[in-house]
């Protein structure tokens, strides 16, 4: 059994990777001292991953966008969220922002995840 600790080189990362893909074939039973070193594992590649290559949430019109495309809405539907087909068209082609209040519309009607909304355009940087 492999001792788990903290990932801090590519190459705990890629031993820990060679490790874990002895579970994928042969799956570990819940319970098992085994099970509970995937699961160990996968949080410390998961960590590491976070840390190494992390991934920032998608641009708010692209989450709006992304969400219509999900849900098969249309901008006439995002017309009636906001109350108004020109405020829709106008945060969709990015000449307007969104406000505090269409972005709680947004997360609250439609399910489009709050972070994704707040986060500044061009990536925030």
């Amino acid at each position: 059994m492999m001792d788990i600790r903290p990932l801090r080189s590519e190459a705990d990362y890629e031993k820990a990777l060679t490790e874990i893909e002895r579970f994928f074939e042969n799956e570990p039973e819940p319970g098992t001292p085994e099970a509970d070193q995937f699961d160990l594992l996968a949080l410390v590649i998961s960590d590491y991953e976070a840390k190494n290559w992390p991934i920032d949430p998608p641009d708010p019109v692209d989450a709006i966008k992304y969400r219509m495309e999900q849900k098969g809405y249309s901008q006439r539907d995002l017309g009636i969220l906001f109350g108004s087909q020109s405020r829709a068209s106008e945060i969709l082609s990015r000449k307007r922002s969104l406000t505090m209040q269409m972005a709680w519309k947004l997360n609250r009607e439609w399910g489009v995840p709050a972070e994704s909304l707040i986060f500044p355009s061009g990536g925030g940087k």
